[in-house]
Order: structure tokens, then sequence, then C-alpha cells
């Protein structure tokens, strides 16, 4: 296989070919087709705390063939805790809760890939078909803002891996957590790539109309064959563009975050992305810029040389241009929006855009005051 992959990149001349070694040497061997269709990673890298690595190799006796496909498993995980604080300064929340661990979803350039490596996992192709359900999540929530002295701030819910991904469809996780937060009028913004998220229309609508939820759809492309090769498993960009428009007749506020933003790659679109959504119904619009941390960047890198050889490197290089030379920069304050001039250009031309379709002219802000904690319905069952 890796053999293969060479002699074809090899075709495009011979810079492309040590562009196409060093890029394999980086990221693994890659997996065939007939065993990850569907999904968005090419290798499978060994997590980075492992001991020992696995490299998948022909030893002449025809055994890749014998190995199976990638098939979505989904593993039973019991924490203790399910909201996940946080204190980083450049982000709006200070709480969060994951769902699920692990992305089916596929998107190549996830940045929440290298948590899977905690799990002795792979943030390759295990990343999206070894999942982990937190089934008792709902539960958990509910004991939580039982606990005395809990101050209500508003939950975020789609910020690490989607809560909407496919499977959900079968484990219900995430409604059984809208009806907990419904039940104490707890505040919750989410975001997702799925269209999934207008089946908790009901629940979504009644706290909305009490302003205790927003919802935000990011929309990376509106390309149907990018976003079938990039995010292989998430809803198609019409349908995300449908649920903003569900979402906005029941009176959900719904925003659209233009994420992740490749440069060279989806960045001519970010017009018409906010044309379309501000149409549907969007009232606010956002971005990230494209982060490649840790083994995402060989991941992505492998992906793009597979399936667009020739921007590989215009578009590595443009990445570079707005993280100090590197692959990707985690400083506070520049990791999200990136630096320097090209940076600057993608933030006016969302600013100007969004101001020109009227988007971002309020910013919704959701109620705290409404929520009812354990403490309040025991004196309430006292009278």
């Amino acid at each position: 296989m890796e053999q293969v992959v060479r002699a074809d990149i090899a075709a495009f001349g011979e810079g492309r070919a040590e562009m196409a070694n060093a890029v394999i040497e980086e990221s693994g061997v890659r997996i065939g087709d007939d065993r990850r269709r569907g999904r968005g990673a090419g290798v499978n890298p060994t997590g980075r705390y492992e001991p020992i690595t696995r490299h998948v190799f022909d030893d002449g006796w025809e055994t890749l063939e014998e190995l199976p496909a990638f098939k979505t498993e989904v593993q039973v995980e019991r924490p203790r805790n399910i909201i996940t604080r946080n204190n980083s300064p450049d982000i709006s929340f200070d709480r969060s809760i994951n769902p699920y661990r692990g992305c089916e979803h596929g998107c190549v350039y996830c940045f929440a890939r290298p948590s899977h490596s905690y799990m002795g996992l792979s943030p390759g192709l295990d990343f999206e078909s070894k999942l982990f359900a937190k089934p008792d999540a709902a539960r958990l929530l509910d004991n939580e803002l039982s606990k005395k002295g809990y101050q209500p701030r508003t939950i975020a819910i789609g910020t690490n891996t989607d809560p909407y991904q496919p499977i959900e469809k079968k484990y219900r996780i995430m409604r059984e957590i809208l009806e907990v937060l419904e039940a104490r009028q707890h505040p919750v913004g989410i975001v997702t790539k799925s269209a999934l998220v207008v089946r908790d229309i009901d629940i979504l609508s009644r706290m909305a109309e009490k302003g205790l939820a927003k919802v935000a759809l990011s929309v990376t492309t509106l390309d149907r064959m990018l976003a079938r090769t990039m995010e292989p498993r998430a809803s198609t960009p019409a349908k995300r563009l449908e649920a903003i428009r569900a979402l906005s007749e029941a009176g959900v506020p719904a925003s659209v975050m233009v994420a992740p933003v490749v440069p060279g790659l989806n960045d001519h679109e970010i017009e018409r992305i906010l044309d379309s959504a501000a149409h549907a119904g969007a009232r606010e619009a956002g971005y990230v810029i494209l982060r490649l941390p840790l083994e995402v960047s060989p991941i992505f890198k492998d992906w793009l040389l597979r399936n667009y050889p020739d921007r590989y490197r215009h578009v590595m290089s443009l990445i570079r241009s707005m993280r100090d030379g590197k692959d990707y920069d985690s400083e506070w304050g520049k990791r999200m929006k990136g630096s320097g001039p090209y940076a600057w250009q993608i933030s006016r031309r969302i600013e100007i855009a969004a101001k020109r379709l009227g988007l971002n002219q309020e910013r919704t802000q959701l109620r705290t005051d409404l929520f009812k904690s354990e403490e309040k319905d025991e004196q309430l069952m006292l009278l």
C-alpha cells in the first residue's frame, strides 16, 4: 500500500514525491480505501502515550486483503461527573458537557482527535470508529445541578465532539440531557454539524421562549463534494441550512459558525456561507481558523495530499503564515483566529459580510435567574 501511494504521488513530479514521502513518514502507512470507506482519516497512527508503535505493512502473503473494514463500535463509559470545567481566557463558557467520546462524523480536521490518545486509541480512524457513550449523563447532570452552592451559567454542548452524531439516534443521551436542563430551567448553548438537532426542537423551542437555549450550526462549506470528503458522515450543507431555518422558525436563536476556515480550500466561500445562513434565519455568525494540534496535523496533511495534492503546498503555506511559521500555535488568543495579514483579512471579511447581512447586531444572552435548585424545590414542598 505504501509503495503504491508513493508511486501515485511521484507521478506529479519529484518535488511532490519528496513531499509525499515526508507526510507518509509523519502520519504512518495509509489504510486501504476498502477498509475505511466512509471515513475521514486515511491513517490510524498509534496514540502518543503508547510505549510502542504499530505499522501495517505488506509481508508478501497478501494478508492485508483479509483485514476487516473499520466498523463503528460503541462502548459504555461511566464517568463520576459529567460537567467539565475550564478557565480558558479565549472562550466564552466555563463549563461544558460531552455526551460522547470520539465522533462518527469523521471530520478530518477535528481538533478533538488527540483526546482519543488518553484512551490508548488512535486519533486517526479509531477516533471515528471506536466511540464511547455516557448513558448516565442525564442522571449525573441532575445530581451536579442539585449540589449545594451550584451557580448556574450557560453549559456549552458540542464544543469537543458532536452531541448529535449518528449514534445519538439510538442512545438519545442528548435529549435526556435537555430534558433535565428544561426541568431545571438551566441555560444551554449547542454547537453541531448535524440536522438531527431538529428532533429536539420541541424542547429547545420551549427553553428558547424563556431565554434558556441557543444553537449554532457549523457550516464549513457549501460544496457537497468537499463536505463529503472532509466531513464524511456529517449532515450535508443543505441539511444544516434547513436546520437553521427550522430552528429560527420555531423561535430558537440560531447562528452559523464558519468552522474551520481552511485557507486555500474553503475560505473563498465565507461570504456565500454567511449569506445562505442569514437567509435561512441565522442571527449571529462566527468563525474559527483551522487548528492542527498534535496528531491532527499529520492526519490532515495526509488527507490533503490524497485529495488535493495540487493545493498541498499552497494550503500549508497559508496555514503556517497564520501560525508563526508552524502548523499550529496554541497561544491563548491566537489559537482560534490565527495571526498575521491573512488572518486579519479573513477577520475583516467575516466582519464586513456579517454587517452587510445584519448578523451580530445583538448577541443572545441566556438567562440564569430562572434556575431551579434542589434546595428551592425542597422549600416549596414544605409549604
